[in-house]
This record gives structure tokens, sequence and C-alpha cells, in this order.
């Protein structure tokens, strides 16, 4: 059992080297592409949920309740 949790720990410890070296490379233009992205999803997604409320208003209001 000592030899299979000697194994895991070195895998693992391999992996996050490998993923901790990949992610090093990223240029600056990348970083701030992500970023806008999260600002334009915010954006997209506040129209979206202003149109669905006022399609449910004027079903609200069509119905004469």
């Amino acid at each position: 059992m000592n030899k299979i949790h000697v194994a895991r720990v070195a895998l693992v410890s391999g992996l996050s080297a490998v993923g901790a070296g990949a992610m090093a490379a990223v240029p600056a233009e990348v970083t701030t592409a992500l970023s806008s992205i999260g600002t334009d999803a915010g954006t997209v997604a506040t129209v979206v949920l202003v149109a669905i409320v006022a399609v449910f208003a004027i079903k609200f209001l069509r119905k004469g309740v």
C-alpha cells in the first residue's frame, strides 16, 4: 500500500507541474479579452432578463387581472 501512495503522490505532483507550466505563457491580450467577455456576458444577461420581464408584463396586462 505504501508503493501505491508514493505513486499517487508522484503522479499528482507531476500533473500539477505540467499544468502550472501550461498556464504561464498566456499573453496579456488574452487576459484582457477574457475579462471583457465577462462584462459583455453581464450586459447580455441583463438585456435578456429585461426582455423576459417585459413579455410577462405584457401578458399580465392583456389578461386584465
